[in-house]
């Protein structure tokens, strides 16, 4: 008995080595952390429970029989957060690359199964060189097997995904269906076609960084939603962004002890709106003074910043918040701003998270570029996500809201369950001096008569009493009791039920 047991000891170190101690200090001299590393600081001491230790290639291709690692380049299992449960796969640089193979999609494959069996979020840390060549189609099998469970996790079980090394190929498409996707800044990159084939083919030179580095992937393409300066940092804001989210879609987000007043006043709000009406303030003062603690955790801080959206805590309770961030294109809605609100109010109707929507929107942003980008298309991605959400909507508008960019800022027309507007709340099609060169065009020549009919315009619309007075706006709130009007109405929405009609799926306009 002595000996089996020296012997399932010595197997399991010989497992914890991955590819041995030289691929491992080479990994370290990267930068980066091993594997086994990763998940001990993503996960809560003591509790990973580890699956498939012993799990090998059965690939004999290319004098593979002769190469064999346990656990076959990828460590699988779950564990907890804060104490709630959560399943996680990290892939192994040191063997093969972390290179996929058949066995090694099929060791993810089965804690994606059991995670949605079972309710719990996938965290995958993805550090692979992408298919296994020498198992060929096996390999391009087990890609989409792993696929194939990303697409039936989503929506039921929270998805995020960790990039940190290469991802290329096909292996980025795992991580494109996740909920959220994290990048280490410097040693993690995604792209489809690594640098020597663009250059092939189309004859452009660019850097690995330039095509698929962190910074490109959270300022330009949108494909991350962060990226972070080490791993270590990423793990640490992957455990913040667990504890704001539900286990699955059967659950309601954690409820968290809060030290902060619900029905707290901030003075400062009532002057926070500038008396120019073009002239700009930030959002996120707003956002911080009306959060539990002043705790807001962003989600794609660098890309479209003219719409700010991520999440806070109010009495303690998990909310999801868009804000028209005015520092930027003046808050105009455009294509990319649409697109990224979109998802995110998406993300929160998938498990139940309420939205606050803060609004300072002048319109959508003309031109001919968001014309032929189709930002008719995907203006209409936000109008939908809106519309279809049925979990608790509270809506304040603090400054401009126009013409269609109103109606899609989770309007009282959209279903909106609480529309609060402060005093300085224009709700109107256009601005004054637009609408007056519209409907009083013959007086154009005349500049005395423009400007007295644009002071009559603003006297009579730009205010939110005309929209109050028709039952769009619920109640015109003063700025410093911003945070407890809206706590008190996400407290009365906590047993909203709201059904849309069956379907077998919508079709948003992709």
């Amino acid at each position: 008995m002595k000996d089996i047991l020296t012997e399932l000891e010595d197997r399991r170190n010989d497992a914890r080595l991955g590819g041995g101690q030289r691929r491992i200090d080479a990994q370290h001299a990267r930068g980066k952390l091993t594997a086994r590393e990763r998940i001990e600081l993503l996960l809560d001491e003591d509790s990973f429970e580890e699956f498939d230790m012993f799990v090998a290639h059965r690939c004999v291709e290319f004098g593979m029989e002769n190469q064999k690692h346990a656990g076959d380049g990828v460590i699988t299992g779950w564990g907890t957060i804060n104490g709630r449960m959560v399943y996680v796969f990290s892939q192994d640089f040191t063997v093969f690359g972390g290179s996929l193979s058949e066995t090694h999609a099929q060791k993810i494959c089965k804690i994606q199964d059991m995670a949605i069996q079972n309710g719990a979020p996938i965290i995958g840390l993805n550090d692979s060189g992408g298919a296994r060549i020498q198992e060929g189609v096996d390999s391009l099998a087990g890609y989409a097997e792993v696929f194939q469970r990303n697409i039936m996790a989503s929506g039921v079980v929270p998805q995020i995904s960790v990039i940190m090394g290469p991802c290329a190929g096909g292996a980025v498409y795992s991580p494109a269906m996740t909920d959220f996707i994290f990048m280490v800044k410097d040693t993690s990159y995604m792209f489809v076609t690594g640098p020597d084939v663009v250059k092939t083919v189309t004859n452009e030179v660019v850097t690995a960084e330039e095509l698929g580095g962190a910074s490109t992937h959270t300022k330009k393409s949108s494909v991350a939603d962060g990226a972070f300066e080490n791993d270590v940092e990423a793990l640490a804001e992957v455990r913040r962004l667990v504890d704001f989210l539900p286990l699955n879609n059967r659950e309601k987000p954690p409820v968290r002890p809060f030290f902060d007043e619900p029905g707290r006043i901030e003075n400062s709000l009532d002057t926070i709106v500038p008396e120019n009406p073009n002239t700009p303030y930030d959002m996120k003062e707003l956002i911080a003074k009306v959060a539990d603690e002043g705790d807001f955790y962003e989600i794609q801080e660098d890309y479209a910043k003219n719409i700010i959206t991520g999440f806070i805590r109010l009495e303690g309770q998990t909310v999801g918040v868009v804000a028209n961030q005015p520092m930027v294109l003046a808050g105009c809605l455009d294509i990319d701003s649409s697109r990224k609100a979109a998802r995110f109010v998406r993300f929160c109707d998938c498990f139940e998270i309420p939205i606050m929507t803060l609004v300072d929107v002048p319109g959508f942003l003309p031109g001919t570029s968001q014309e032929y980008g189709g930002v008719i298309k995907h203006g209409a991605k936000l109008l939908f996500a809106y519309g279809e959400a049925t979990v608790p909507k509270v809506t304040v508008i603090t400054r401009k809201a126009y013409g269609g960019a109103y109606d899609v800022m989770a309007s009282k027309h959209l279903r909106g369950d609480f529309n609060y507007a402060w005093p300085t709340a224009e709700i109107a099609v256009m601005g004054a001096k637009g609408a007056t060169e519209i409907i009083h065009r013959a007086d154009l020549g005349d500049a005395d008569k423009i400007a007295a009919h644009t002071a009559d315009y603003e006297d009579r619309f730009a205010n939110p009493f005309v929209a109050a007075e028709r039952g769009f706006i619920d109640e015109v709130i003063m700025p410093h009791s911003t945070r407890r009007r809206v706590s008190r109405a996400f407290a009365s929405l906590r047993n909203k039920q709201l059904k849309n009609p069956w379907k077998k799926h919508d079709n948003i306009p992709l």
